[in-house]
């Protein structure tokens, strides 16, 4: 699905109005200039799914699914399986978007999301290799937003995780899948990161931007964090920039963002 550019919705008294309340050390939503909204999460709600998972951050919602399928590996990693993820901005999430084919907004979302689940090797695709260079795992991950309130990125990655814990492998028969036969084998998680999303609005850096504080952003910065506190992935949007000093910041803010998200984890 494609997506329209929104820069010009907000009136000039909105987005002037945000900017001055940031000013004043406030947001219009009330959080602090670090807090996420509220979150919830709830994993299994995909019946057709290996794994599934629904996550609202605000009043966003975004739902992640993971299928596996039998498929020859990588020529340059024959031993490994293969990880894939896709998103979709279904036009019902909202009117900014459109049918069509892969935006560049959703590919960038596939893309950061993936990143932080390949650089920190959150799956161990070695053990999804069943017979070297002829036969392994599949993982294919699809991202759909459902009800898009801004930061999509941070709820798609927790959502994301939280599908691929809750993973089984399907039955193999005759080397055929045999779907719908839940197994006790679950995907080889060896890491969970999460990514947290700031905003630069002026010389104001918040996190969680919600629609209206993106659409009078100046930059924009997400970083995925693991567990031990490592970046592995990072990806900074707008025209706007960011100082070293706010990078360096923005990083420390993220270790400890992260350990909060992997608590619902």
């Amino acid at each position: 699905m494609g997506v329209i550019k929104m820069d010009n919705v907000l009136s000039d008294i909105k987005k002037d109005y945000i900017v001055n309340l940031l000013k004043q050390g406030k947001r219009e939503d009330g959080r602090g200039f670090d807090d996420y909204r509220q979150i919830e999460l709830e994993t299994g709600v995909a019946s057709k799914a290996d794994g599934s998972a629904l996550v609202k951050l605000g009043t966003n919602q975004v739902m992640a699914g993971v299928k596996l399928k039998l498929g020859v590996p990588f020529s340059d990693v024959p031993a490994s399986g293969v990880l894939m993820t896709n998103t979709e901005l279904r036009p019902m999430a909202s009117p900014t978007f459109e049918k069509g084919p892969p935006s560049e907004d959703s590919v960038e979302v596939s893309r950061v999301v993936d990143r932080g689940i390949r650089e920190s090797n959150c799956i161990d695709l070695d053990k999804l290799c069943i017979e070297e260079g002829e036969k392994v795992w599949m993982v294919f991950v699809d991202i759909h937003s459902l009800d898009y309130r801004g930061n999509l990125f941070d709820a798609a990655s927790l959502a994301c995780i939280a599908a691929l814990l809750n993973t089984s492998i399907p039955k193999i028969e005759d080397d055929r899948v045999i779907y719908g036969e839940v197994t006790k084998n679950k995907l080889p998680i060896i890491e969970k990161p999460v990514e947290t999303t700031y905003a630069k609005i002026g010389s104001d850096i918040i996190l969680d931007p919600n629609l209206e504080e993106e659409l009078v952003m100046d930059a924009r910065l997400t970083i995925a964090t693991t567990e031990k506190g490592d970046i592995c992935a990072m990806q900074k949007g707008g025209n706007g920039t960011f100082s070293q000093d706010e990078i360096l910041e923005a990083i420390s803010k993220s270790i400890i963002k992260g350990k909060e998200l992997r608590a619902y984890l």
